[in-house]
């Protein structure tokens, strides 16, 4: 992605190279007396920028993904699947509430609840997934951790389907449909059961994901 970036800031570069050259064309005035700019002699140097711009814009293309990819949004909470340049799924979604909770006898150190930025990929694609709840959902709640692990499974909370890009972080269903479009998670990307399967059909381990 940061490539893409770089390609695309180079070609807006040359382009305002190109449209600020220096026009060599006549002038003509209201008199018909032709009236001529100074001649600069660029003609090679922008034909050298055309070329270049030329060659940047393939390699712009050749650096677009050709499989699908999946972009989110978190200002707006939308998760969109792209594949060349084609929106194929728009879907509202939730994603991290920014919200901070304090580790308990630990006063320097705490839990910060948002989506993650940047680029990722697809680790994993799970069915029928359980939620191995970590030490915040416990505290959270005012419980005490659990020392038995089995005692941290929950089934039946993450819809049917998950997809883990990473640091136990999850594209997962929800029981709270009524909250999509908020910034309500502990840092996954909620989406209803519909748009859920359509993700979950259409990416595969591997898939990009573009979190901004």
């Amino acid at each position: 992605m940061g490539r893409v970036l770089l390609a695309c800031a180079a070609v807006t570069f040359l382009l305002v190279l190109i449209a600020t050259a220096p026009d060599t064309r006549p002038v003509i005035s209201a008199s018909s007396q032709v009236v001529h700019r100074p001649v600069v002699q660029d003609g090679p140097g922008l034909r050298a920028l055309q070329a270049r711009y030329k060659t940047l814009s393939k390699q712009l293309f050749q650096l677009k993904p050709s499989q699908p990819y999946i972009l989110v949004d978190t200002a707006r909470n939308r998760l969109y699947v792209k594949h060349q340049g084609e929106v194929v799924l728009d879907a509202i979604a939730s994603t991290g509430s920014g919200t901070i909770l304090d580790k308990p006898g630990d006063d320097s150190s705490q839990w910060i609840f948002d989506t993650p930025r940047g680029e990722f990929l697809v680790q994993s694609k799970l069915t029928k997934p359980t939620w191995i709840k970590p030490d915040w959902a416990f505290i959270e709640e005012g419980l005490g951790v659990p020392k038995n692990a089995a005692e941290r499974a929950e089934q039946g909370v993450l819809g049917d389907y998950a997809l883990g890009f990473g640091k136990g972080y999850f594209i997962h269903g929800t029981l709270y449909t009524r909250l999509l479009g908020k910034n309500v998670t502990h840092g996954c990307i909620r989406l209803n059961d519909t748009d859920l399967k359509g993700v979950y059909t259409l990416a595969r381990v591997g898939t990009p994901i573009m979190i901004f």
